[in-house]
């Protein structure tokens, strides 16, 4: 296979494999799976749906937990989608300005760019935040049970990306990089190069943080409801984020960071402060009392819809 770009020499894959070694870590297989008649649907976005429906259930199962409607994770879930979707559209804009040029009106055109995740998770976070304080509980309190569920659907999420060959980054002649070497088509440029498995880091990171987040609650942290888990656990991925966009193609903007990177560490630096703020106003007031048993919780996850605060 031969590409020739502008004025440039003609190149070839072996070229490439001669400058980087051969992936260990290589996939061959067809990306899409017909469901039935002329219906192609793509791995990825099967394995994204089972992500997105086994974070609701889990999301479900904490609210009752916490004393919580399950049935109102539905729509604090709705409410987050809103804000995700202009965050992601705003954070493309910042990321990749030259795509829009002169006209950000381009940006509510979706066939233009695509989306950018901090601020995504930004935008939900305020939108879905604004629907549960709606619901009657405290917005600390749904913080605390979206914590975990945040982070599993943001690190199995990521590594969804891995059925479609999107998010590889720069090339690299390590043991794990990987190689996308079947018919595709794959979500990123020159598949078979090999490359560091950026999107695998960031799931992975992610994922492990879930795993110490959720060892830290069982052990006995984070008593008080009112948020700070949430923003610790979204502060650590953020961090995460910032680290792994080293290894992106994105072109660098400063301190050896992405634009995007840097959106991370603003992030970060935001629930950094949200968790100051939230330590020196002391402890939560939204902790059940101590021995209120079954019947009180009962009463708090089903209250008489009569009660139910309007919207």
């Amino acid at each position: 296979m031969t590409a020739r770009a502008h004025g440039a020499l003609p190149a070839t894959f072996d070229t490439l494999i001669a400058t980087v070694p051969i992936a260990v870590l290589t996939f061959d297989f067809d990306p899409n799976v017909q469901l039935f008649g002329d219906l192609t649907v793509r791995w990825g976005s099967i394995a994204l749906v089972g992500v997105i429906v086994a974070t609701l259930i889990m999301a479900g199962l904490l609210a009752r937990a916490g004393d919580l409607r399950p049935d109102d994770v539905a729509f604090v879930a709705v409410g987050i989608v809103p804000g995700a979707v202009i965050g992601a559209r705003l954070g493309y804009l910042i990321v990749h300005q030259q795509a829009f040029g002169s006209s950000p009106d381009r940006l509510l055109d979706p066939s233009i760019g695509g989306m950018e995740l901090g601020l995504a998770v930004v935008g939900g976070v305020l939108t879905g935040s604004y629907v549960a304080s709606l619901l009657g509980p405290s917005v600390g309190r749904w913080l605390h049970i979206a914590a975990l569920p945040v982070l599993f659907v943001l690190g199995a999420g990521k590594l969804t990306m891995i059925l479609t060959g999107t998010g590889q980054g720069l090339p690299s002649a390590a043991d794990w990089a990987t190689a996308y070497l079947g018919p595709g088509p794959w979500g990123s440029l020159v598949p078979a190069l090999p490359s560091n498995p950026s999107q695998a880091y960031e799931g992975i990171g992610t994922l492990a943080v879930l795993a110490i987040m959720t060892v830290a609650v069982l052990l006995g942290a984070f008593r008080g409801r009112d948020g700070r888990l949430f923003f610790v656990a979204i502060g650590l991925w953020a961090v995460i984020r910032a680290v792994v966009s080293t290894t992106w193609r994105d072109p660098v903007v400063t301190a050896g960071l992405t634009a995007a990177g840097l959106i991370s560490v603003g992030i970060a630096v935001g629930c950094a402060v949200m968790l100051l703020i939230l330590t020196v106003r002391g402890p939560a007031t939204d902790a059940p009392p101590s021995g209120s048993g079954d019947r009180h919780a009962d009463a708090l996850a089903w209250p008489d819809p009569e009660t139910r605060p309007r919207f």
